[in-house]
């Protein structure tokens, strides 16, 4: 039987990978990274998935989580499997191919970075809040560019140093939150029927339309399988770490929209000149604990957006650290930093793309293109697990974790995956024909002279279907 392309590049990149990235990073560093790159999707999303769904929004929360949950569960499985970094680009790339690895892989980057730099100036309704109590005046493009040459160094400093920034920040995130919920209880209006009553009385297509909204705050949830390489034992704590904070984050989401809603005034979320507020956790925080605890949770606000650029930077360069241990870009993309043990050259080339992001792109209109994409990269990932199943006798897959109801869990993500793309509508093909469109021009300029080109699970699975005889 012929070596499988999965069983030697899985063997070689992971034998490689032990030897240029520390693997430094144990349980609680999975669920500090993941957790603190979704958040601060928390910090955003409330107000305006209320101005479509109404005091409901908790459910909404609840039922993205049951669409992302076969996506983390599959990408669980996979990262046990294939513990290196690049995450969701190696999946695709070992079971599809250079040229789907390619898409993928620059897609996967595009969007991360795209996020991550909406993350750096998105802060600025927390960040105007706290200027004008204090009366300060700052120009907010020195602020955004200035955080991000900060976590630009920080992450060529290691992975690591992006751990003890993001531990306390995340933690401080948590309790300002938490706080804020409790004193939630004591306001004069509390009321909590109606959250209950708004959610049940929503229609259907309301209710898809919200959960497609609100997706993209649990995307971050399985970024840290981007840097499989740098986990310590990752078998175990990669599809622990992911659960464990897909969980959190659930409840945390749910509750806080719950909570929100039911200690304040219906139609809160917009202002008084018609818009829709953009600073939902400092206004939750002002009217349940006073306006002081309000600036504090708007400088926390920043902290934790910053804290989720740090998270993107780091997923995101491990892409193009990958592509290039594949040969699908240039040699000087694998290169580790001596002393550092972190891919430097991907490193940088992320924080100045980031930076040109946030000069001269309608951040706003880009990510909307990017979290299409991204539900599509998870409806691919689904996708993986099912012919990896299928080929594992010829391919050897046999990983120390295998998610449980296999096939109607991976089925299901990519159906309401699917749903949830007809939502979004046109945004979510046009930023899948940008991807493919640069990978295919990408793969075939570069990538297809210097990749090794062998027979994929994909190619074993579509002639599995068309044997008569299997």
């Amino acid at each position: 039987m012929p070596i499988s392309k999965l069983d030697s590049l899985v063997e070689k990149g992971t034998e490689s990978i032990k030897k240029t990235l520390k693997r430094s990073v144990g349980l609680a560093g999975v669920v500090i990274i993941s957790l603190s790159a979704m958040l601060p999707g928390i910090f955003v999303t409330p107000t305006f998935a209320a101005d479509i769904m109404g005091a409901g929004i908790w459910l909404a929360f609840i039922v993205a989580a049951a669409v992302v949950l076969p996506a983390a569960i599959s990408k669980a499985e996979l990262s046990s499997g294939m513990p290196s970094s690049g995450g969701s680009y190696v999946y695709l790339e070992r079971t599809y191919g250079p040229m789907i690895g390619t898409i993928s892989g620059l897609g996967l980057w595009a969007s991360f970075l795209l996020k991550s730099g909406f993350a750096l100036i998105g802060f600025s309704a927390y960040f105007i809040a706290v200027t004008t109590y204090f009366a300060i005046d700052m120009e907010m493009m020195v602020l955004s560019m200035s955080a991000l040459v900060l976590i630009t160094i920080v992450n060529i400093l290691g992975v690591k140093k992006v751990k003890a920034i993001q531990t306390p920040v995340l933690f401080v995130t948590l309790a300002m939150l938490l706080i804020t919920c409790a004193a939630a209880f004591f306001t004069d209006d509390f009321d909590g029927t109606g959250p209950l009553k708004a959610a049940f009385s929503t229609d259907l297509w309301t209710l898809a339309e919200t959960s497609a909204f609100v997706f993209v705050a649990y995307a971050g949830v399985t970024k840290v399988a981007a840097i499989g390489g740098e986990v310590k034992d990752p078998e175990k704590n990669l599809p622990a770490g992911m659960l464990l904070s897909l969980l959190f984050a659930t409840i945390l989401y749910a509750m806080i929209a719950y909570l929100m809603m039911a200690s304040m005034p219906d139609g809160w979320w917009i202002d008084a000149d018609g818009e829709v507020v953009e600073n939902p956790i400092f206004v939750f925080a002002e009217v349940v604990a006073g306006t002081e605890f309000g600036i504090f949770a708007a400088i926390v606000s920043v902290l934790a957006m910053i804290s989720m650029a740090l998270a993107g930077i780091l997923a995101s360069s491990r892409f193009l650290f990958a592509m290039g241990q594949d040969k699908l870009l240039p040699p000087a993309l694998e290169r580790v930093h001596e002393k550092y043990e972190t891919p430097h050259w991907p490193i940088i080339v992320t924080g100045v793309a980031m930076g040109l992001a946030i000069f001269f792109v309608p951040l706003k209109d880009v990510v909307k293109l990017a979290s299409g994409f991204k539900i599509m990269i998870f409806i691919m990932i689904n996708t993986c697990v099912i012919i990896l199943r299928q080929t594992s006798k010829r391919h050897d897959w046999n990983p120390s974790y295998k998610g449980a109801l296999y096939p109607f869990m991976q089925l299901w993500g990519i159906l309401a995956g699917l749903f949830l793309i007809y939502f979004i509508g046109d945004k979510a093909f046009i930023g899948a024909s940008a991807a493919i469109g640069a990978g295919l021009v990408t793969y075939y300029l570069y990538g297809q002279k210097h990749a090794e080109v062998t027979k994929t699970p994909f190619q074993s699975f579509r002639e599995s279907m068309t044997d008569s005889e299997e």
